[in-house]
């Protein structure tokens, strides 16, 4: 039995090693393409930059590889050791499916423990790092400041949503700003506007502005066809732009949590006093502080969840591995891909719902965990049961 399992454990490693190998070069390949390429023929970044660029990306996309190549690795290897008529002589042998696999469970479970280290502390600060070299190295392209569909915050108070970017113009941007002390508050619609960048930060020059500030209890409302706003992107040290929600790590991304509820909760207490006309419009503000809430919860969720990972492909792989009885990597790579994408695809639709709380995106992203796992489980019992 120790032999056995020392042979399986020794093959699905050399496997996982090849096979997180190629996923890391594709997914390195097209971060490379789509962002440092562009600066070193536009002589934006020397060749030493994009090393450490491309050093600072590894554990980003080790994060995505190692779970894709453990799928691929238990499909490979238990194809093989069923093709080659192994699998028959160790039941032949009186050793059940389960007992010889436990050492693989194992591994992945070790493997997941790796998963959630990097997933939750490594692969943010990497990112964020990676980000910082870029902006240092960019500044000339505004473009990598703002994000679309997404809720971005800014040192100062700012948080800044725009819906479409193209070039400079943007289209159909919200802005809302916050001071410390809570006592003035405004927030601002725009259809379209232009941005550009200095060095102190994004200058946005808004058009068909609708604009409302809170301050000392009264409401004060106004339009303008051209509406100028600059928003810092450097902190009191002078560092790169604020991290956002994604590149955070899990003890940052629950400090955050903390303290929207706290400020959510202390705007609730505040406006009691409030005329009902002024709480109805405060109602408004709250609701769209409340969207900027579940984006924390997303990605909170989406870093435990993606940790066990490994463990449900590993579950689903096994069994499958066995059916599939093919020696052929790129049967075995097909399968992969095609397992990924269908976990990876409620990863992206809650990421895509993380303003629509009704739908409870925070929540989606356990789908897959469930499904892998539970359908694992039952065709390992299956194949099990069969062997017996």
């Amino acid at each position: 039995m120790k032999t056995l399992h020392a042979y399986l454990t020794r093959q699905v490693l050399a496997t996982v090693v090849m096979t997180v190998a190629v996923f890391t070069f594709v997914l390195l390949l097209g971060n490379i393409l789509k962002e440092i390429v562009e600066l070193l023929a536009n002589r934006q970044a020397s060749f030493l930059s994009v090393i450490e660029a491309v050093g600072l990306l590894i554990p980003y996309v080790l994060l995505f590889a190692l779970p894709m190549g453990m799928l691929a690795a238990t499909l490979l290897v238990f194809g093989r050791f069923s093709a080659d008529q192994e699998l028959t002589a160790a039941r032949a042998s009186g050793i059940s499916l389960v007992a010889l696999v436990t050492p693989v469970l194992l591994l992945s479970l070790g493997f997941s423990g790796i998963c959630a280290w990097v997933n939750m502390e490594i692969a943010p600060r990497c990112r964020v790092a990676y980000k910082n070299l870029l902006y240092s190295v960019a500044k000339a392209n505004p473009a990598g400041l703002l994000r679309e569909n997404q809720y971005q915050d800014f040192p100062g108070g700012w948080t800044i949503y725009v819906r479409k970017i193209k070039g400079n113009d943007l289209q159909g941007v919200k802005i809302y700003q916050s001071k410390e002390d809570g006592d003035s508050l405004a927030w601002y619609n725009a259809r379209e506007g232009t941005f550009s960048v200095n060095d102190d930060g994004i200058v946005l020059t808004l058009l068909d502005v609708s604009a409302s500030q809170l301050q000392n209890g009264t409401i004060q409302d106004a339009f303008a066809g051209e509406y100028p706003i600059e928003i810092p992107t450097k902190t009191n040290k002078g560092n790169a732009p604020k991290t956002d929600l994604t590149d955070m790590t899990f003890s940052q991304l629950r400090a955050q949590l903390k303290k929207v509820e706290h400020s959510l909760r202390r705007s609730t207490a505040s406006t009691n006093s409030l005329p009902e006309e002024l709480r109805a419009e405060l109602g408004k503000l709250r609701k769209f502080r409340e969207d900027v809430t579940m984006p924390i919860l997303v990605q909170i969720h989406r870093q435990i969840a993606f940790s066990f990972a490994c463990i449900g492909f590993t579950l689903i792989g096994i069994p499958l591995g066995i059916r599939a009885h093919r020696r052929e990597t790129s049967i075995g790579m097909a399968i992969a891909l095609v397992l990924v994408l269908v976990y990876y695809s409620f990863i992206i639709l809650a990421q895509s719902w993380d303003t629509k709380p009704e739908y409870a995106p925070h929540l989606i992203v356990w789908i897959p965990n469930f499904i892998f796992q539970a359908v694992g489980a039952v065709l390992l019992w299956r194949a099990n049961k069969g062997a017996a």
